[in-house]
């Protein structure tokens, strides 16, 4: 009984996996507007009661996407890093993402950026989201940089809280910048020139 216990969970994940695979896909070509329920099941190879069984709802399998997509970030960053990273080794990962989704992952960057905008208001569906990811976001570079001072290779009187606000919002303005306008807006160049830049004014 547990193995088939087991293969029926390990469907399952393929499942809401080929799903989500399914609406990045969809939700890129066409937006999530423009995304029915229907067309990402059947590209999914599923039905929508199915969909609607596993993320309860669009908005739920939107959430899902946002989800992979900061998975696949933190994959990305614990394949280079295994115990926490430096300044350096955070610095050269920022700098390695802008260039992997200027040349990747647009549409997903796009679709992030959209999103938020349409969240702002508190209530909103996905607002709760995007602001405990923020927050999160915050927290990792608040102990990055509080590390950093700690071991002797950040500056101890700049505030580890203002620098991570700071440096969360660079990263939302450049992608916003490069968004709009790709061809004048080289989002890794302007991520290298950044964090070398902080690097050299936080050298003690």
């Amino acid at each position: 009984m547990v193995g088939v216990k087991g293969q029926v969970q390990k469907r399952g994940v393929e499942r809401r996996r080929a799903m989500v695979d399914a609406a990045i896909e969809l939700f890129a070509r066409q937006g999530v507007r423009g995304t029915g329920v229907a067309a990402i099941a059947e590209r999914a190879g599923a039905t929508p009661s199915a969909l609607i069984h596993h993320f309860g709802s669009k908005d739920g399998l939107v959430q899902a996407v946002l989800e992979e997509a900061d998975r696949r970030a933190l994959e990305r960053l614990s394949v280079t890093h295994d115990a926490e990273p430096t300044l350096e080794q955070a610095f050269g990962w920022f700098v390695r993402e802008a260039e992997h989704t200027a040349a990747a992952e647009r549409e997903l960057t796009a679709l992030h950026t959209t999103l938020t905008a349409e969240n702002l208001e508190p209530g909103s569906v996905l607002h709760t989201w995007f602001r405990d990811r923020g927050r999160a976001l915050r927290t990792h570079l608040t102990a990055l940089f509080t590390r950093a001072a700690a071991a002797g290779s950040a500056r101890t009187d700049l505030d580890p809280a203002v620098l991570a606000m700071e440096t969360a919002a660079f990263l939302e303005g450049a992608h916003l910048l490069w968004l709009l306008d790709p061809e004048q807006v080289d989002l890794t160049a302007v991520h290298r020139g950044y964090f070398e830049g902080l690097a050299s004014r936080l050298r003690p």
